[in-house]
């Protein structure tokens, strides 16, 4: 019953967490983290990622412009840039680290504590590819909201609102660290159940005289 729970927790904490660094990957580069619309000209569609600022017109047309200088960006995109692209890399490591360590890879099965290791690291670098997903795409968010009921900007200015990948942002994060999760519960019960290492066992040492070496035949029947 506790090795299917662990091989069930195992598949579906890779499943989530191969997902959400999909997800997370894609989010880091698509242009839609912004989305503004125009009330003068309402044909046209702006959204805004980390990399590119692009224009939708309604006849079909985009035309995409990458940002002018990093050190010009705002601070919560550059911050975004660094930490979206951690999480890209440390999902990958977490795939790296965690798919030798299932009980359905071949590999290491005579060295279950290694195997055991290899998952929890997984886990945790997909714990952490989770929050270096969340904290960019929520830190973006708020500021979003900040600017949206800015009193001080005029009413006629038009506002930024959430993109798509705000939310496809969220759902990485929260699959990432639900995945990271399983994974690394999985490897702590997994180490909980395994039985301890026999102790080595020596032969009992054979009785002899207190002193000296062992009385040859001879001596024992002169003594007698």
């Amino acid at each position: 019953m506790a090795g299917t729970w662990r091989a069930t927790a195992q598949a579906g904490g890779m499943l989530l967490a191969l997902l959400g660094w999909v997800s997370s990957c894609v989010t880091t580069f698509v242009p839609l983290w912004k989305s503004l619309n125009l009330d003068l000209n309402e044909l046209e569609v702006w959204t805004m990622g980390l990399w590119q600022v692009c224009i939708a017109q309604e006849e079909g047309a985009l035309e995409c412009r990458a940002h002018g200088s990093f050190l010009a960006l705002p601070p919560e995109l550059r911050v975004s840039r660094l930490l979206m692209c951690l999480s890209n890399g440390l999902g990958l490591l977490g795939c790296l680290l965690a798919a030798p360590g299932l009980e359905a890879w071949r590999a290491c099965e005579n060295r279950p504590r290694i195997k055991q290791r290899l998952l929890l690291a997984g886990g945790a670098a997909f714990g952490m590819a989770g929050t270096a997903t969340l904290v960019p795409v929520s830190w973006v968010a708020y500021n979003t909201v900040l600017d949206f009921w800015d009193d001080t900007i005029p009413d006629i200015v038009p506002r930024w609102e959430f993109g798509e990948a705000t939310f496809l942002g969220w759902f990485a994060g929260a699959f990432l660290a639900a995945g990271g999760l399983l994974l690394a519960c999985s490897a702590c019960s997994s180490r909980m159940a395994s039985p301890p290492a026999p102790a080595g066992h020596q032969p009992p040492a054979t009785p002899g005289p207190a002193r000296g070496h062992p009385l040859h035949p001879k001596n024992a029947d002169l003594v007698i």
